[in-house]
């Protein structure tokens, strides 16, 4: 197990022992996002930054800390764009997503700026466009 599968472990685990609430600054801001390998058919589970959208739709940010890449997650979820989520407070929602595009992605990419001026600081690292994603409950 890499250091990055045991770093992503432990926030699993302190998501799911405090109804939600992590430390290290994301206090309830994360969503675990249930997710099946595109190529592999595995079933993984990946903590990220979700921001509610009203009652049924939350935005995830394909940022991978700037890298120059998208991560696996992302591309997961485009080839099986039906899956599942654990928010803050227990519940599992099952979600379908839906990758944002031109004025409808800069506006959920801006809240995540506000949210964190680390996604600023992943903008500026990278040359791609960080994708964001709608995740709609089904």
């Amino acid at each position: 197990m890499s250091a990055y599968d045991d770093w992503n472990k432990a926030v699993i685990d302190e998501f799911r022992a405090n109804d939600g609430t992590v430390s290290h600054g994301f206090g309830r801001g994360l969503v675990l996002l249930h997710h099946v390998g595109a190529k592999t058919g595995t079933a993984r589970v990946s903590p990220v930054m979700g921001i509610p959208s009203g009652d049924d739709t939350w935005f995830v940010a394909a940022s991978k800390a700037g890298a120059p890449e998208n991560p696996a997650w992302f591309h997961n979820l485009l080839a099986h764009p039906d899956v599942t989520i654990e928010v803050p407070g227990g519940e599992t929602v099952a979600v379908h997503a839906e990758q944002l595009h031109g004025a409808e992605r800069d506006a959920a990419w801006e809240l995540f700026k506000q949210r964190s001026d680390g996604f600023r600081q992943y903008e500026e690292k990278t040359t791609r466009v960080i994708p964001v994603v709608a995740l709609h409950r089904r």
